[in-house]
Parts: C-alpha cells; structure tokens; sequence
C-alpha cells in the first residue's frame, strides 16, 4: 500500500534550505499539510528572513499542497509552543515532528568560545526538547504522533572542530532514546535520521564539485523521513543514515560483560581484549532490556 500522509499535519523545522525543504517538500508531496518552519538566518545563526520560509510554503502550494511559514527561534519555548498552537489552531491538530534547524559554530576545543557552544547546543539540542515539550500533550491526547531528529555521524563518530555540534547531535540520540520509552504506549514514534547530503552546512566544512554535490543530494534523503513519518512506520528507536540513495541503521550495541570478581587494574588491562570485543554485542531497547526482548514481548 503506499505511503499516505493524506490527513496528516507536520512541523518541520529549518525546512528553508537543505534537508528540511526537502523534507517538507516531500512531506507535502505525500498529503501532509506543513509548517515551514526557518528564521532564515546565516549558518552561524544571526538574522531573520522570512522569505526563505516562505519560497518553500510557494513552492509546496505550487504543486498543489498545503503550507504555511513559520519564522519562529526553537530556542525559544515560547516560539516552539507557537509552532504547536498554529498546526493546531490552523489544522484541528499535530502529528509530526521533524526537528532539523541547526547552524554551525566550528572551532577546536581550545579555541572554542562558551557563547559558541552555548548556542549550538541550544538550536540542536534544546530545540529538540522545545518541539517535543510542547508537542507531547497533543501526541498524548489523540494517541498519534510521528518524530524524527535530525543526528549526524559527528554526534557519535567524532569530527575535528566540532564538539558543540557533535555534543548536541549526540543528545538527540539520547533524548530519542528516552521519549521512544514515553511514546510506546501513545503510539508515539520517535526515531533519528542520520543524512549525508550536500547542504550549505556540509559544502561549508568540504568543498564539492558540482558533480558530487548532486549524487547527494537532499532530495535523497527525505523518502527515509516520510516512511518513518507515516501511519506504516511502527518502529521506534532507529537511527537511520541515509546518503546517495542508500538506506542503512546506526546502533549503540553493548557486548557480554566479563566477569572478573575482585578486579585490580592489573586485571582489566589483563582482558582489555575480551572486554572491549564487539563480539555477541546485542541492540538494547532500555536500561531494563534488549531490544529483541522487548519486541519479542509485545508479539505475545
């Protein structure tokens, strides 16, 4: 059956530029009504303008959807609310989160101004948090809603300059982590995307030929966000990457402990090799569980 979001409304954020007008694009292009959410600033983060919201809400009503802008900061939880309330006062309700806003600040560790690592953390991370806040008593309420968070390798691979971003991106994962435990029961969805696409944000840190900026382009790694934005995605908790046209998962695994009684350091370093194999690492659900536990308990 193919995937309908007819009926369905979404907020999407930084949907202006990148991922999230590709995002919002074909969100709409599968029936969803959308807020476009951009303050339409530099890739640091300073200014406004609205009109980049609004040349994405032209050109979903130009394909024949339905789209309003939204300038709103998800720093700001007053704005984040905002968000909320206009897909609700407009549409009856809100069955969507993408939050994918975010800019950039990159400098080494050493170099790197608290302001600087304050704000990224605060549009990719506290953003997240805002939108879901806010988002969360309707989710509850109509016992529906569907979230994706934007992620990025370097949250959970490291990438040099980066640690503000690569803090925030790697907090996404843990409050998904968290929030798919409270959505179970709500038929809440929460899951990561993890793209790599050819972006102001990514051709600012490498530069690309032409060539290669289209074998990756955004418009590749929206299919991903609609399917898990749909009424057929029933899985929670996945991070999953997407580049070029192609699909994979990213997990957190643990592997089976080592029991040493009375361990010395001696010890540890001793089995360091046991102790840090991959070998019969298995995907938890939670602190409580494995994931192949748990999914196995709700086929009961």
């Amino acid at each position: 059956m193919p995937v309908s979001l007819l009926e369905r409304t979404a907020l999407v954020t930084g949907a202006g530029r990148g991922v999230g007008r590709s995002i919002a694009l074909d969100l709409a292009r599968h029936g969803a009504k959308v807020i476009v959410n951009d303050l339409g600033g530099t890739l640091d983060g300073e200014g406004t303008d609205i009109s980049v919201a609004e040349m994405v809400v032209r050109e979903i009503e130009a394909a024949g959807g339905t789209a309003v802008a939204n300038t709103g900061d998800v720093t700001s939880s007053e704005d984040a609310y905002g968000m909320v309330k206009q897909a609700i006062d407009m549409w009856g309700r809100l069955d969507i989160v993408v939050s994918n806003a975010g800019i950039l600040r990159d400098r080494a560790l050493h170099n790197l101004p608290e302001e600087d690592w304050l704000k990224v953390l605060a549009v990719h991370l506290n953003g997240g948090y805002n939108l879901l806040h806010h988002a969360w008593p309707a989710f509850r309420q109509q016992h529906y809603g569907r979230v994706v968070l934007t992620t990025s390798n370097s949250g959970f691979l490291g990438n040099f300059g980066q640690s503000n971003y690569a803090s925030a991106k790697a907090g996404l994962i843990g409050l998904m982590n968290v929030a798919k435990l409270e959505g179970e029961k709500y038929n809440v969805m929460v899951n990561c995307l993890n793209p790599g696409a050819a972006t102001r944000m990514t051709t600012s840190v490498r530069e690309m030929a032409p060539e290669q900026a289209a074998a990756i382009s955004p418009d590749l790694v929206a299919p991903a966000v609609t399917y898990m934005c749909s009424d057929s995605c029933t899985t929670s908790g996945m991070i999953i990457t997407s580049a070029s046209g192609s699909f994979g998962r990213a997990a957190i695994v643990q592997n089976e402990r080592v029991p040493i009684p009375n361990a010395t350091a001696d010890d540890v370093e001793a089995r360091w090799n046991e102790i840090t194999t991959l070998e019969n690492s298995e995907v938890w659900w939670s602190v409580q569980e494995t994931r192949a536990d748990h999914e196995a308990s709700r086929e009961e």
